[in-house]
């Protein structure tokens, strides 16, 4: 987490007590809410981050050459609304796979529509046909389960496998 996500837990902790402390159990309860649910987004993003990173990794070792870059403050727009979270590229010769994933973390950033708790997209740099996008919800269990979007309208689950396939689409010539 960056400075401004510890500022803003802080922040969220004691608007919490005061809540409480005011009798307030209904703010308190969506402050709460509001907690676990940014806590399921940066388990859901940590998990995609790392998973492709390990992906690229076993790809490195058989000699892939892919390099990779990650940013945290990252800022992206679905529909009207802006997403703020973490972006990692792969490159590899003049290929490039971008995922970035966030969530709207002020009022004036908007919403994630279709109910779901954070966004992705992965995207093929010119090769759009192959891009996804993603959303984040819960599993029967409680989990966090990153969906892919499909164009059918069907909500599909992210795998590592369809990672390694988009990582495979990066490093194929055609």
């Amino acid at each position: 987490m960056n400075e401004l996500d510890d500022a803003w837990e802080l922040a969220l902790a004691e608007a919490r007590e005061r809540a409480r402390g005011a009798g307030r159990r209904d703010i308190a309860e969506y402050l709460d809410l509001r907690h676990r649910n940014d806590l399921l987004r940066r388990t859901a993003i940590d998990w995609l981050r790392q998973s492709i990173e390990s992906l690229a990794g076993e790809a490195n070792r058989r000699g892939a050459g892919i390099q990779v870059e990650h940013h945290d403050d990252h800022r992206f727009k679905v529909g009207s609304a802006t997403m703020r979270g973490m972006q990692l590229t792969l490159r590899s010769g003049v290929r490039a796979l971008s995922i970035e994933s966030g969530w709207p973390r002020t009022p004036r950033d908007g919403i994630v529509r279709g109910g779901g708790l954070a966004l992705a997209n992965i995207r093929h740099f010119g090769r759009p046909r192959l891009n996804a996008e993603l959303s984040l919800a819960l599993s029967a269990k409680g989990a966090p389960q990153w969906l892919i979007l499909e164009n059918s309208g069907k909500r599909l689950p992210l795998t590592e496998d369809c990672l390694r396939e988009h990582l495979s689409f990066l490093l194929t010539e055609s």
